[in-house]
Parts: C-alpha cells; structure tokens; sequence
C-alpha cells in the first residue's frame, strides 16, 4: 500500500474509535463580547458512531489548526513520507465588517472540513485535528442565541416513564401546553394542548427543548405555561475589574467579558474595550504590581507579564485575577510609588 494518498480505505475506516469526527457543518455565525466583539461559527459535529453535538470556533481556530497540519503533513514538509495536499483554508481578512467577513467565510468553511474529514484514517487520529472537533466543557456551556441554520443539541432521552426509581415527577421541570404545537423540522416537537412536557434544556430566550410522547425536541417558549422552571445556568460570563481614575472623579467597574479567565487579551482589544467602556480616547492601561507600583502598558508583552502575575495571587470567581487602571495619558502623578488614594469616594458600577 503506497503513501501518501488522499482517499482510505474502508477497512481503516471502520478500525477507527466511534468519536472520531467525521462530519461537521456550521449551523451559524454568533457574535460574542470578549475583549473585543468577535464573531464564532456554531459547528454541529457528527461521529462515526452517529453521536451529534455542538462546538463554538473562531476563525483564528480554524487558522492555528491548519497551520499545524501544514507544519506536520504539507506538501512543503520534504521530510515526511506522510505528506499530501491539505484542502484550502480562506485567508485571514483585516478590512471589512465583522458580520459580513464571518457569514462569507461558512460556505468555504464547511468545504474545508468535509474535506479535512475526507482525508486519511490516520490524520483523523491526529492530536490537534480531535482536539479542535472536541466538546469542551466550554462548549457544552454555551447557549446558541439563535436558530437561523441552527441545529441545537441533538441527544437520546429516555422515556419519563422508564426514568431510575425514584424519579420525582412533581419536582421535575415540566411545561403545560397551552396551544396545539406543529413543529415544521424533524428537530421540533409535536405536541396537543394540555401536554405535559418535561423540560431538558433552555435553548435560548425563545426556545425550550422538552420532551412528550417519547419525543424529543424544541418548541417556542410561548406556546406553554412553565409549572417547574429549569434551574438557573451557570452563566459563562467573567468579569474583569477597572479602576478608573482623574482630577475629578475615582470609579470602579465590573466589566462583562465573555472569555475564559485564562485567557491573554492581545493590548491592542484591551485598549478598544476601555476607550468603549469609559468613553474617552485619551486614556492610557496600568497594572499595579507586587509593590504596589503602577506599571503602564504599552504592548503585548506587557500585557503578558500583567496576567503572568495576576496569576500568583487569589481572586474572585468569576473574576480575572489580574486588574486594569485606566488613568488620562498626561497625568503622570499617578506613577508615584505610594498607592492610589479615593477608595472610599469610588463608584462601583457594575456590569455598564
């Protein structure tokens, strides 16, 4: 058997584990608050054993993965007896509205990954190419806030009447229809007036997925009365504090971001998102580090650092470890080594 060769035999493809992907189409474009506004690509997901779920990807995704394969198997690469031609991944766009840029890029997307998931058995066991198909604990997370291509997450349900013992239908979340419910997709429930539904998950604000009749699927909000409400999620949402500081005025604001605390904004978003939040251009960034000291920020590596120490010391949860003082970029008075004063004169906001 000679390599390399861009199509496999059936005899490798069925050797492979049932998780490995090996479909995946985008289901639609959600723009997302993070440091900047950016926009990811809802990808429904299908393995080889026929489970379906759903994974949230960036562009830039998309881009570290092919980089890597390029590295490991392009054509270029003289030194592997592996190589072959991976599919076209469309360039990166710097120009352009970012609505417009995300929703052109899911036509040529989703040809990319039918063909990256065409290719040979053993780039589908590769390390990098499962963890970008894999469903994180963030992705199992997030709510798709629309059903425009939508396909939510698709899961087998028990019937309510072969639940474990002990099952307590009282205390379950259920819904009462209040209409006759004709779904127009395989993927919404049929339902009479009268129903009890037993609810599995929130969708998002216009929509329930439920179960009735040993069928499960989604259904608009309005057409029942919620008896017993799911409980609360867990939002995903973190918050990173500011400090803003003038001549007149000392505040403190709690700003929504939708990022992993993880994470390590590049300086040039972290700069966008306060001269948004705060109104004002002519602002510069600050951290104080371990002696107390402001320490302006004037680039990536900066910004590193300031997380770098963040890091070592205890923080709220759901709160970065690692805090922003914003100050007007003429006022150097506030780079004296003595801390900041006015705590007990500053405004919390939160959330604005």
């Amino acid at each position: 058997m000679s390599l390399p060769r861009q199509l496999r035999d059936k005899s490798d493809f069925d050797q492979l584990p049932n998780e490995v992907p090996v479909s995946a189409n985008i289901a639609d474009a959600q723009e997302k608050s993070g440091f900047t506004s950016y926009y990811v690509f809802v990808i429904e997901v299908k393995t080889k054993g026929g489970g379906r779920y759903l994974i949230f990807r960036r562009y830039r995704q998309f881009y570290a993965l092919h980089s890597k394969l390029e590295e490991r198997y392009g054509a270029e690469n003289k030194s592997n007896t592996f190589a072959f031609t991976l599919p076209v991944l469309p360039g990166k766009v710097y120009v352009g509205a970012k609505k417009e840029i995300a929703e052109s890029r899911i036509p040529i997307l989703n040809i990319y990954m039918k063909k990256l998931l065409c290719l040979p058995s053993w780039v589908l066991m590769d390390e990098d190419l499962r963890l970008f198909f894999y469903q994180s604990e963030f992705d199992c997370e997030q709510v798709p806030k629309g059903l425009r291509r939508l396909r939510p997450r698709t899961r087998r349900i028990k019937s309510i009447m072969h639940q474990e013992p002990g099952f307590d239908r009282m205390a379950a979340p259920r819904a009462e229809a209040l209409f006759d419910f004709l779904g127009t997709s395989t993927l919404e429930l049929n339902f009479k007036k009268g129903d009890l539904i037993y609810l599995l998950s929130r969708i998002n604000k216009d929509w329930l997925e439920g179960t009735v009749h040993n069928a499960t699927g989604i259904f608009p909000c309005a057409f029942v009365k919620i008896i017993q409400d799911l409980p609360p999620e867990e939002g995903t949402i973190n918050w990173l504090r500011c400090y803003y500081q003038d001549d007149t005025v000392s505040i403190i604001r709690d700003i929504s971001v939708e990022e992993d605390l993880s994470s390590t904004p590049l300086f040039k978003d972290l700069m966008s998102l306060m001269r948004r939040e705060f109104d004002r251009d002519d602002i510069v960034l600050n951290y104080r580090d371990s002696e107390g000291d402001l320490i302006r920020l004037v680039s990536d590596q900066d910004v590193e650092l300031m997380v770098s120490q963040g890091r070592r010391r205890p923080s709220e949860k759901h709160f970065f470890p690692w805090k922003l003082h914003i100050t007007h970029q003429d006022d150097l008075s506030v780079y004296n080594t003595s801390p900041a004063g006015g705590t007990s004169q500053a405004l919390a906001i939160k959330g604005q």
